[in-house]
């Protein structure tokens, strides 16, 4: 178990750098041989998976104390101020992802942080704080390439970190208000 630990880690650090990372940095940076991580992982795909899947589990650690009660916006608000930098530090391996697996297997791994935005944005639609013309699904992943766009954002070097969150908030709650009544 330790040395998945390892392969884990590395992986980690070596897609965070460079998502096109060979399975041989990998076990360079693991310090183990190539022999004993195709042991552990058969191929890339796989290894990008258990990856993608254990960013995912400490991310949900964090999302997991976000207070998600009171007025959604300001609960969406506070959700966003937590996940957007971790969009943004696994920027590469999400791109690492989207090379190495199906989009349904993507969706199926960001289940549980999905729904939580989506319990959320029903909440917000619910008390007619949301708009509610256009698809929940819809409105979800709007706000998934709007994080991510951010992130790119920063890796160009046009959108200073510091900036990130309170554009990311005033974009989001621009898309989600419920448009004027004539």
């Amino acid at each position: 178990m330790r040395n998945v630990e390892s392969i884990l880690d590395a992986a980690i650090t070596c897609l965070g750098n460079r998502p096109n990372a060979t399975m041989a940095d990998i076990a360079k940076e693991a310090g183990l041989g190539r022999v004993t991580l195709y042991g552990h992982f058969a191929s890339r795909p796989e290894l990008i998976d258990a990856v993608v899947a254990r960013v995912i589990e400490h991310g949900e650690q964090t999302l997991s104390s976000v207070d998600l009660d009171g007025d959604p916006r300001e609960a969406l608000t506070r959700l966003i101020h937590s996940s957007w930098r971790l969009v943004d530090q696994a920027r590469s391996i999400i791109a690492a992802a989207q090379d190495e697996l199906s989009p349904a297997r993507i969706r199926q791994l960001h289940a549980d942080p999905a729904r939580r935005v989506e319990a959320l944005i029903r909440r917000g639609c619910d008390e007619g704080l949301f708009r509610t013309d256009m698809p929940i699904s819809w409105l979800i992943a709007v706000l998934q390439q709007i994080l991510h766009g951010a992130s790119a954002e920063i890796a160009s070097g046009r959108l200073d970190p510091a900036d990130a969150p309170e554009l990311i908030v005033s974009t989001v709650l621009g898309l989600l208000n419920p448009p004027d009544v004539g």
